[in-house]
């Protein structure tokens, strides 16, 4: 079979591009498109001997740096992509890779991360978010999103089978478009990351910084109970808030190389955090090395921590983002904090390993592909 991967746009490596790399290894000889390839090599470096295809975007002006203000014209751009030499599709969407044009004796199946979150459920935050909430701009950013929703929900139909990343993802999916998805847990590299030796007494929080993180919320919460340390990893256009918001108990440490965030993760007391996620990979991370997770109880931190109802909890969670809940929750952390083994959070990450997931993924493609064969002979 002739396989092509479409992928929605490689700018870095985070975990979509996780995703990618490992369905590449299920099957490595199959073509890549999308819609702009900026990434780097170094960064990506499943991709240094693979060709990769892109869209028309890839070519206008300033579309390395701003290629998301490209995002009316994508359905249109990813549309021009010529899969009709395929016999095979795979899609791993986010945004607009599902909606890539395919006839009726090709098979299209597509690993969906979330329909696209700004277009439906999540409109109104993302507006409040960007200060589009009324005026011109608004509207105009109103009128695109409500194009992208009708377009997203009639590409749909040229998806056979759906694979979603959580079953909260998959509930958004049988909301969105009203399609059944099977649940595969994206790859984590587990084996990457080890159970710490020692617990020293600080807390840890790491998150690209964007609004729907919620980073200087927590910061917010720490910086009300100074009597404990929080260290904050990561850097992005809330920065400024979560300095503004930190008191001397937080150290802002900005973006770290994966090493040093592993080696915090080892000697961490918990990691905090309070986003609600479609999967969330770093919280799998910090139970791999064995450090248990207060969050947020929404998405997908309900099917990857464990609370403690469960027989070997792996974390707690709060119910609403405030920071009067995250010092409650800390409050109930530390007077139960004897119910959180490292090695019950370590055998619980070992749930989402990479090799489970190619071995699972395959097991969707190989099916799918039967239940196709048959419907072509009848």
């Amino acid at each position: 079979m002739r396989i092509a991967i479409v992928h929605d746009w490689l700018v870095t490596y985070a975990g979509a591009e996780r995703v990618l790399e490992n369905i590449l290894q299920c099957y490595p000889d199959a073509d890549i498109f999308t819609v702009v390839d900026f990434a780097s090599r170094d960064d990506c470096k499943f991709l240094a001997d693979k060709k990769v295809t892109t869209s028309c975007i890839q070519k206008l002006p300033f579309a390395k740096k701003r290629y998301r203000g490209y995002l009316p014209l994508m359905p249109l751009a990813i549309e021009q992509l010529d899969l009709s030499g395929y016999d095979l599709i795979l899609s791993s969407s986010h945004a607009v890779a599902k909606g890539v044009l395919s006839g009726p004796d090709q098979l299209h199946l597509s690993y969906v991360h979330s329909p696209i979150r700004y277009a439906w459920d999540m409109q109104h935050q993302y507006l409040r978010e960007a200060g589009l909430v009324k005026g011109l701009r608004s509207m105009l950013a109103r009128m695109i999103l409500h194009y992208m929703r009708l377009w997203d929900l009639r590409t749909a139909n040229g998806v056979d089978e759906f694979a979603a990343n959580s079953a909260f993802i998959a509930r958004r999916i049988w909301k969105v478009y009203r399609r059944e998805s099977r649940v595969l847990y994206p790859p984590v590299d587990v084996e990457a990351f080890a159970v710490g030796a020692a617990r020293e007494d600080f807390y840890i929080t790491a998150s690209r910084m964007v609004p729907y993180k919620k980073m200087p919320l927590i910061v917010e919460a720490f910086a009300a109970m100074p009597e404990k340390r929080l260290l904050v990893i990561g850097d992005g256009p809330e920065m400024e808030k979560c300095r503004r918001a930190a008191g001397p108990n937080i150290e802002l440490l900005g973006y770290q190389p994966s090493e040093v965030l592993r080696n915090y993760l080892q000697k961490a007391k918990a990691f905090v955090f309070a986003a609600e996620e479609d999967f969330g990979i770093t919280p799998v991370e910090a139970q791999a090395c064995g450090t248990p997770v207060i969050a947020y109880g929404r998405g997908g931190a309900l099917e990857t921590v464990l609370g403690p109802e469960s027989a070997s909890p792996t974390g707690l969670f709060f119910d609403i983002q405030t920071k009067e809940a995250i010092i409650e929750a800390v409050a109930r952390f530390e007077r139960d904090v004897t119910l959180f083994s490292p090695q019950a959070c370590r055998d619980n990450a070992l749930r989402f390993g990479a090799e489970r997931f190619r071995t699972e993924f395959m097991a969707w493609v190989d099916d799918a592909i039967e239940r196709h064969q048959r419907g072509i002979s009848r």
